[in-house]
């Protein structure tokens, strides 16, 4: 079916949508930190980047990055249609995303990436989370 808007005006339109971010993987996480009894945490703040978590005390930025958005290699799919336009787009996602990284360790940041296909292991998302704030990994059993 063709496009009703000339070129032009379908961009001005696309552009005008913003994002509810990655709210589905986000709430994994939420879950997953109360679940594991892990405090200290805080969503939205306004720090370069804009992490999805902050733990301001031992200056941990975790971003939980979405597969398609963010460029996995293990995972990622490359569309087959307007294929310019998104190797431009994601290509730009990644280079935001070292400039971040990059910026916020200057500033003294641990920073942690998880992709959105690491939420299938918890386990190991813990393990590098607390590794990352510095406390012992807990053991997981019938006493957990």
């Amino acid at each position: 079916m063709a496009d009703v808007f000339t070129k032009a005006k379908r961009s001005q339109v696309m552009a005008r949508i913003r994002s509810r971010g990655n709210i589905r993987t986000e709430l994994a996480m939420v879950a997953m930190l109360r679940a594991n009894r892990i405090w200290g945490w805080r969503r939205h703040v306004r720090i370069t980047g804009r992490p999805d978590f902050v733990f301001r005390e031992p200056r941990v930025a975790l971003f939980v990055d979405g597969c398609f958005w963010h460029s996995c290699t293990r995972c990622h799919l490359k569309p087959a249609d307007n294929r310019e336009f998104w190797r431009k787009k994601l290509g730009a996602n990644r280079k935001r995303d070292r400039n971040v990284n990059r910026a916020l360790r200057a500033k003294g940041w641990t920073v942690l990436r998880i992709w959105e296909h690491e939420m299938r292991n918890s386990k190991r998302v813990l393990k590098k989370l607390l590794a990352a704030l510095g406390q012992e990994p807990r053991s997981w059993g019938a006493d957990a």
